[in-house]
């Protein structure tokens, strides 16, 4: 009975060691639980004997369980690497539309060829589906599916509209309209530029030159004229606008004259738009009052390529120009249209929203990162790279939104480390030692007695 009972001390000593030794090597492991063994006494008793002369059978161990505190969460300079600031476990499935799923602190992810997100296995990041709004739509362990990091994003949408807003500087010189010249910056007093796009998503330069016309200010109101060209060629606009003129300088308008230049070619009207303000430099109006361009295409300004949509025109509106006594500067230039968009960066929330900026300007929502938690986390039964499995002793997975309810945080660009404290486990390899020597000691004794016995005569 005695070898017994040593030999039980010296399999449990060497579960210990093993299992120190096994945190030990894992130290460095991301997203790594330490575990820690347990041992409970043997005893057994019959009917027939006393429980209080009965010796115990020795030692076996109950449970390698696993501690499941929070690890130091360490930052990297990958986005698509997260950690989990609290409760939860990130899922992963093995297969797209597969219900395998594997749970894990680990959250060293990267895209694969296919631009879904996977970890070094290559098991699939499961998130639940979002509007367009980024709001998910369930939060259902379910309905979570593989997320994926398009390279492109949307189609191209032509433009229509045009938003300008500036401040021209009521102490400019005044010149002739008549005479604009594009080519000749003494012709013109100022200019600003927007990129717009045609129907097959290329970008084009839209300019705006503004000359400020002789006789073109009187008593309370000052008139600026507007021309337009894209990518250096003259672009009309439906008509010419018209303003009123002081000609004979007794500060009230006597006459009218129109916004109307020559195109390049000598010959072709360039048809303007006039910008008029008050006496307080605020925006009064244009004329005309809807400012659209002629054609693009080939039948009008002839800028577009013979493939793109030569119907395009451009509505182009002033957003509360003034006119102070002050520099020229623009202080907003927007428009509608967009090009098809590269991806450019990847961002994820403390909510777990992933989305994705393109170089077009969009930014889309993708999906949001599911966690799940357990009734008894140290029921899960491990299956390797840092991975568990839900079991009857963990109890079903319960899924939702991180940052909410019990669910901890998710932290962009960091990992969380393994949570092994190596000077304890150094101290415990060393106190596993002295079991392990001890309980040899025992077992040595008890063979030198069993000799003794036999050696009598």
């Amino acid at each position: 009975m005695s070898f017994n009972i040593a030999l039980s001390g010296i399999n449990a000593a060497q579960k210990d060691l093993n299992t120190t030794a096994n945190n030990i090597a894992n130290v460095n492991t991301t997203g790594f639980k330490e575990s820690r063994a347990e041992f409970a006494d043997v005893y057994a008793t019959s009917l027939f004997s006393s429980s209080k002369t009965t010796v115990g059978g020795g030692v076996t161990t109950t449970q390698v369980a696993q501690q499941f505190h929070q690890g130091n969460l360490l930052s990297t300079n990958n986005a698509l690497d997260m950690s989990i600031n609290g409760n939860g476990f990130f899922v992963t499935a093995s297969g797209i539309g597969s219900s395998d799923y594997s749970f894990t602190r680990a959250g060293a992810f990267k895209r694969d060829e296919d631009g879904f997100l996977v970890d070094s296995d290559g098991n699939f990041l499961q998130t639940f589906p979002v509007d367009g709004d980024g709001n998910a739509s369930s939060v259902s362990l379910s309905t979570t599916t593989p997320i994926q990091i398009p390279d492109t994003a949307g189609s191209p949408q032509a433009t229509e509209n045009v938003r300008i807003s500036m401040n021209l500087n009521s102490n400019a010189e005044t010149m002739n309209p008549a005479a604009f010249d594009p080519t000749d910056s003494t012709t013109f007093n100022n200019s600003t530029a927007v990129t717009i796009f045609d129907s097959l998503g290329e970008s084009h330069t839209l300019t705006t030159y503004f000359v400020r016309p002789q006789n073109g200010a009187y008593t309370g109101q000052s008139n600026w004229v507007a021309f337009y060209s894209l990518d250096g060629q003259a672009v009309n606009l439906g008509s010419a606008g018209s303003y009123s003129t002081d000609t004979d300088g007794d500060g009230a308008a006597d006459s009218t004259a129109s916004a109307l230049a020559t195109q390049p070619d000598g010959v072709t009207p360039w048809n303007g738009a006039v910008l008029s303000f008050d006496a307080s430099g605020n925006f009064v109006g244009t004329d005309p009052a809807t400012m659209t361009t002629e054609a693009l295409g080939i039948s009008g300004a002839n800028v577009l390529s013979a493939a793109a949509d030569g119907s395009q025109t451009l509505t182009i509106g002033f957003n509360r120009p003034t006119q102070y006594s002050e520099a020229f500067n623009t202080t907003e230039l927007d428009q509608d249209g967009i090009t098809v968009g590269r991806l450019t960066n990847v961002e994820v929330g403390a909510d777990g929203l992933v989305s994705a900026n393109y170089s077009n300007g969009s930014t889309v929502p993708l999906g949001q990162v599911a966690l799940v938690r357990f009734a008894n986390e140290q029921g899960l039964t491990q299956v390797g790279n840092t991975s568990w499995k839900a079991s009857l002793d963990s109890g079903e997975a319960i899924a939702g939104e991180a940052n909410s309810g019990v669910f901890g945080t998710i932290r962009s660009s960091s990992l969380e480390q393994s949570n092994v404290d190596l000077t304890t486990e150094l101290v415990d390899l060393i106190s596993a030692q002295r079991n392990f020597q001890a309980n040899s000691r025992t077992l040595e004794v008890n063979n030198t007695l069993q000799q003794t016995i036999l050696q009598i005569r």
